[in-house]
């Protein structure tokens, strides 16, 4: 699946060699923002799922929420989830300057790796048009 460039997606594929490196971290268990195409862990949620209203409490998550106006909404759950038990690991683009970021990531996360360059997402040669973060909420497992 190939992801064009505009305002018209929200969906911006992992880059899988950045997921590789995660996953060797954090060894994920289940991705609640996916397709049944670009799924990263053998556990993982649909649109049809619907991520937002399951239970991740007992998963070590890797998230890669879509970057349109809901992002706020994933944000807030990986936060929310993180008070429950879940390790969740966020790939976001850094927009330090949204509500998200201070009502959930600053003072709440549990660290802030900031991208050096910008991504290509999926099979795309050219690199996204913003900087990313991984925000990583470590739950108490």
């Amino acid at each position: 699946m190939e992801v064009h460039y505009s305002s018209k997606t929200n969906e911006w594929t992992t880059p899988q060699h950045l997921f590789d490196d995660l996953s060797e971290e954090f060894s994920f268990t289940l991705d609640p923002c996916s397709t049944d195409e670009n799924a990263k862990c053998r556990k993982y949620y649909t649109v049809k799922d619907n991520g937002l209203i399951q239970d991740w409490s007992e998963d070590i998550v890797f998230m890669n929420p879509p970057y349109g106006r809901s992002i706020k909404r994933w944000v807030k759950k990986a936060y929310e989830e993180s008070l429950k038990g879940a390790t969740v690991v966020c790939l976001i683009p850094a927009r330090t300057d949204t509500t998200y970021w201070h009502d959930y990531i600053f003072n709440k996360a549990d660290d802030i790796r900031f991208l050096r360059g910008r991504l290509k997402f999926g099979d795309s040669k050219n690199s996204a048009p913003f900087p990313s973060a991984i925000i990583v909420y470590r739950g108490a497992q």
